[in-house]
């Protein structure tokens, strides 16, 4: 967290390296920093230089997914076609993270930590009706426009992989909740806002959040995100703060979104 006068910022990236968490889907080419150039004796002057080369998924990290990521029957939000007059080995020409405004907007923490008193066992749905609660008791009250961010307790995992990834998600009820009140995007401290571990028993695929908000409403998905802090300090509300980075035709970009709160 950082002061600014009477207001605190806080940091909600994950930190970025090798061994972090990354979902299987984006393993290759994951995450990886080489640094190719090195100070080094000898040379012709006395100053010298370093430089390194990022290898990265655009899915690694916190990160948020461009509207292009996924497709339902074949079809990205729109009713675009997801054909080779949109994709090609270079990219998206449409729906791509060079399109992804830059967000601003009133963010809203709806803490299940906080709620239940204990970070939420892994491998599991987390049902509208746990959101809900949680949301209603801590005076949270979504809105459109607002960008709604979920914790719980998964982001003090990140350095364990293999538990990080068992970390609970968002079933599909929450998202269609959301998605109905007209939510610019949402987030969550969890490697897929949705939970990997099976296909919604509904719906009848995987990731069903995915489809129903970055598909059929075209809300925003913020992923690995780090709350810890922010909800220790009991924050709810803040301004919330996302840059994307313009990667022509790129299916999501990694960020580093920050909560803005007022004192």
């Amino acid at each position: 967290m950082t002061a600014l006068g009477d207001r605190r910022l806080f940091d909600l990236e994950q930190p970025r390296h090798q061994a972090a968490p990354i979902h299987p889907a984006h393993q290759p080419p994951g995450y990886a920093y080489l640094l190719h150039r090195r100070h080094q004796a000898g040379g012709p002057e006395r100053r010298t230089g370093a430089a390194g080369v990022l290898i990265t998924s655009e899915h690694a990290g916190t990160h948020i997914d461009a509207l292009c990521h996924q497709a339902e029957d074949m079809r990205l939000y729109g009713g675009i076609s997801a054909d080779g007059r949109v994709q090609s080995t270079f990219g998206f020409t449409d729906l791509s993270a060079d399109r992804l405004p830059v967000i601003f907007a009133r963010g809203l923490l709806i803490d299940l930590v906080r709620h239940q008193g204990a970070p939420l066992e892994p491998a599991r749905w987390i049902g509208l009706e746990e959101v809900r609660a949680a949301a209603h008791d801590q005076g949270v009250e979504p809105a459109r426009g607002d960008v709604v961010l979920i914790r719980t307790g998964n982001g003090r995992n990140w350095g364990d992989p293999a538990l990080y990834l068992k970390g609970a998600g968002m079933a599909a009820a929450v998202s269609s909740w959301l998605a109905e009140l007209g939510v610019l995007a949402v987030g969550a401290d969890n490697m897929a806002w949705d939970w990997t571990g099976e296909a919604d028993p509904e719906l009848g695929f995987t990731l069903p959040g995915h489809v129903l908000l970055l598909v059929r409403a075209g809300v925003y998905i913020v992923e690995n995100l780090m709350l810890e802090e922010l909800g220790e300090a009991g924050v709810t509300d803040f301004t919330f703060v996302c840059l994307p980075i313009k990667i022509r035709g790129a299916t999501g970009s990694p960020v580093r979104p920050v909560a803005l709160v007022e004192a």
